[in-house]
């Protein structure tokens, strides 16, 4: 009996459906023109700064290795989400099978805490550069990018890939749809009738702990920065150090602000519309994806540079 009850349960979830922004049907009208905006600009930004670095041997240095990672991260978060919320705009495409809604998962998580170390070790860089430049050189070196990169990879692959396994061996019992514009683990985990305290309890002490240990580690680090920079005497030696860290601490805004109104609106959710930490997440995965190769391009300007003559050179 019970071998024939997993049997059609397993049949009634071989698909679910993306409920999103049913309470505010009219933001689907005004939010598909800005959303695939944002979204072919973060393609087209991301592709051009990994093409430039790519080609330019003035960029093939640590700094913009590191760079090319946050990129490629980017790009794979906005292609994991953002081309499925437009087919819902836009041709009401709302259903998504049960493997490809687990795999969404599992990248949006993995990739989100890799985006977040990445910070966390570019956060780094800048220290080093800053409190101990003579020793940058040896310490930022081509190997310690490698093994930065082989670390984020790791750690967060094995930390995340709990959460879709805790929700995926769930029993599911016929209700299919999802109250969200994505297969974020909890909305995915309510749907069951079975108990998801484990989910609940991991998604939150996982969550913290990958972000939360990344962001106290960048504030340390600007701490050390700023302490550092407030000793500098010569003349325009603090403006200049605190440039080279500009670019990289108004990506970091960029995307602990975003993530910090989401939480704080899921906290108090009672207050306003559930369709609002949704747009926030769906936000989340655009809006620092096209900001920040944008911010690195005007910036700095090794890519300036490198973006002009590569653009010469297409003409």
């Amino acid at each position: 009996m019970t071998a024939h009850l997993n049997e059609t349960t397993s049949i009634a979830v071989s698909d679910f459906f993306l409920n999103c922004f049913v309470r505010s049907t009219s933001w689907q009208h005004w939010l598909s023109l800005p959303l695939s905006l944002l979204f072919l600009l973060a393609m087209g930004a991301n592709g051009i700064l990994l093409i430039t670095i790519r080609l330019e041997d003035s960029l093939h240095e640590p700094v913009y290795y590191l760079l090319s990672l946050l990129s490629l991260l980017d790009i794979v978060l906005c292609l994991t989400v953002i081309p499925k919320v437009l087919a819902m705009l836009w041709f009401d495409l709302r259903s998504i099978s049960f493997s490809a809604c687990f795999l969404q998962m599992f990248i949006m998580n993995c990739f989100l805490a890799m985006e977040s170390c990445t910070f966390m070790v570019m956060a780094y860089d800048r220290y080093v550069a800053i409190c101990h430049p003579l020793r940058y050189p040896f310490i930022i070196t081509d190997q310690f990018v490698a093994k930065a990169a082989i670390f984020i990879l790791v750690r967060n692959v094995l930390l995340t890939v709990p959460i879709p396994i805790l929700s995926v061996r769930l029993h599911y019992c016929g209700r299919t749809i999802i109250e969200n514009c994505i297969c974020a683990n909890m909305s995915v985990s309510r749907l069951s009738c079975d108990d998801i305290t484990i989910n609940r309890l991991y998604q939150f002490a996982g969550g913290w702990t990958l972000l939360g240990s990344d962001l106290i580690l960048i504030f340390l680090s600007y701490i050390f920065i700023l302490r550092a920079v407030l000793r500098l005497k010569a003349v325009g030696a603090m403006t200049k150090a605190l440039s080279t860290c500009g670019s990289h601490f108004i990506l970091i805004l960029f995307f602990s602000t975003i993530l910090l109104v989401f939480v704080l609106t899921h906290v108090a959710k009672k207050n306003v519309s559930p369709d609002v930490p949704v747009l926030l997440n769906i936000l989340h995965h655009v809006i620092p994806a096209a900001l920040n190769p944008i911010v690195y391009g005007v910036r700095t300007q090794e890519i300036k540079q490198g973006i002009q003559r590569l653009l010469k050179k297409g003409w």
